[in-house]
């Protein structure tokens, strides 16, 4: 007994030094928490993103209503310095369209999945953080992400609805690196512009939470550009904000990288869902939407 009393007393000693220890021999300190992003957050903006008020971003609406983009009708700026000649006139396209009073078909009216960066335009998003995986829920038409953390992309890559996404954490910061997004579909576009995207694209998204006081600049921004209808979300919330931060790349398409945010708050705790695809009627061009069909699961 003395004995086995001896041996837990030595024990408990050198478990309380190990720290000490570490620190004399080097050993790499205990890595900063990994940021808290769970919850519902709330971005009710259309058509979605926000603009940077300088530098390479993305397309702004040239149709305005009360000093902010009509969202009724969507012609994006295909002056915008990012776009190659061949890409603007596809943005310029379906802008002539859209002043025609003519909507045209998108993931989003038709009921098809909706790639990175498109699905940002979505209200309410949550994310559900596990060691190995990160899951993002949008909640418009049960769109989910699968992101695997600390993970490389396949060699062999398969392209995917929304792509191949790999994440990890620099600091308070998530990083979610995303390539291989199908191209082999209808409506192959990143905005509600009609703006094209081809097997180069990719998408690098940087998530923190971030003092009202940073996110005021997101926010105004936000207002400046889009219409907010006031779903969900507490407009005088003044807590911690989620801001998505995210850089596009695509040599086929664009001139050069561009970045653009969506700023995220607090509001309602109720998880909305709405589902496209069980009502294939189009009331505007009174006929049934083109949903996706497959003859065999791809799963």
């Amino acid at each position: 007994m003395i004995v086995e009393r001896w041996q837990f007393l030595v024990a408990v000693t050198l478990m309380a030094a190990l720290p000490a220890l570490a620190e004399t021999v080097g050993t790499a300190p205990t890595p900063t928490a990994i940021p808290d992003f769970s919850g519902i957050w709330w971005h009710p903006s259309l058509p979605g993103p926000e603009p940077l008020d300088s530098g390479p971003t993305g397309l702004r609406n040239l149709s305005r209503e009360k000093g902010v983009s009509n969202y009724d009708e969507l012609v994006g700026d295909y002056n915008n310095p990012i776009l190659k000649p061949a890409t603007a006139a596809v943005v310029k396209k379906f802008g002539e369209l859209s002043k025609s009073g003519i909507t045209f078909p998108s993931p989003a009216n038709q009921c098809w999945p909706e790639p990175v960066p498109y699905i940002y335009k979505n209200f309410a998003i949550e994310l559900f953080q596990q060691p190995d995986i990160l899951t993002i829920i949008h909640d418009q038409d049960h769109e989910v992400r699968r992101v695997r953390m600390n993970a490389q992309h396949s060699a062999k890559l398969k392209p995917s609805w929304y792509g191949d996404s790999v994440g990890h954490y620099e600091g308070d910061t998530l990083v979610i690196d995303t390539v291989g997004t199908r191209t082999d579909r209808p409506y192959a576009m990143i905005d509600l512009y009609g703006t094209p995207y081809s097997d180069k694209l990719h998408v690098v998204e940087r998530y923190r939470l971030i003092p009202y006081e940073e996110a005021k600049e997101g926010i105004e921004r936000d207002a400046k550009e889009n219409r907010r209808p006031n779903v969900g979300i507490d407009r005088n919330y003044r807590g911690k904000y989620l801001q998505l931060a995210y850089t596009v790349e695509d040599p086929t398409y664009f001139t050069m990288p561009w970045t653009a945010t969506v700023t995220y708050g607090r509001g309602s705790d109720d998880w909305p869902e709405t589902v496209c695809a069980e009502n294939r009627h189009e009331y505007y061009n009174n006929k049934e939407s083109d949903v996706p069909t497959a003859k065999t699961p791809d799963f």
